[in-house]
């Protein structure tokens, strides 16, 4: 016998330590609600196919939270999810991180959230050229933008949920 999937896994939580999971997943409170409310799921395809509709359903304020529970990219002493997923930081130069921290520094004052990207096999050098050129976009379209990253950023989060 194999492995649990994500949903069979999840489907076997008591609530507590499901909504511990799907948190662990995505902080947006009302998406992890959604997600309890939609147990059990048929299979893992059932899983991700909720979770992307749970998620372009939300509102903006839904995304901020979900934003604010990422740290900034390239940002020291974060917890090992997140040091695994910006793992291309790892031989990032003092001068690298610095010009990431300018950035994100740059990226919050104009869009009064964090920087998010799906960081997964990035380097610390293609996350920086990202922000930059996300520096111009629009604040809604750069919103929407973002949410896709949280939305990619859960999704494999979801997957890797049996084996944590």
């Amino acid at each position: 016998m194999g492995t649990a999937g994500p949903a069979e896994y999840l489907n076997g939580l008591a609530g507590i330590a499901a909504r511990a999971a799907l948190t662990r997943c995505c902080t947006s409170r009302r998406w992890v609600d959604a997600m309890l409310a939609a147990r059990p799921f048929g299979s893992d395809a059932a899983l991700f196919q909720a979770a992307e509709r749970t998620w372009w359903a939300l509102g903006k304020d839904d995304w901020l939270e979900a934003f604010g529970g990422h740290p900034r990219i390239g940002e020291r002493g974060i917890d090992a999810l997140a040091r695994h997923e910006q793992g291309g930081m790892n031989r990032a130069g003092e001068e690298l991180r610095a010009a990431l921290a300018q950035g994100n520094r740059e990226y919050e004052a104009r869009f009064g959230h964090v920087f998010l990207i799906c960081a997964t096999g990035q380097s610390a050098t293609d996350m920086l050229g990202a922000l930059r050129a996300r520096l111009g976009n629009d604040p809604a379209a750069e919103l929407r933008i973002a949410a896709g990253e949280q939305a990619k950023i859960t999704r494999l989060r979801l997957e890797k949920l049996a084996a944590s």
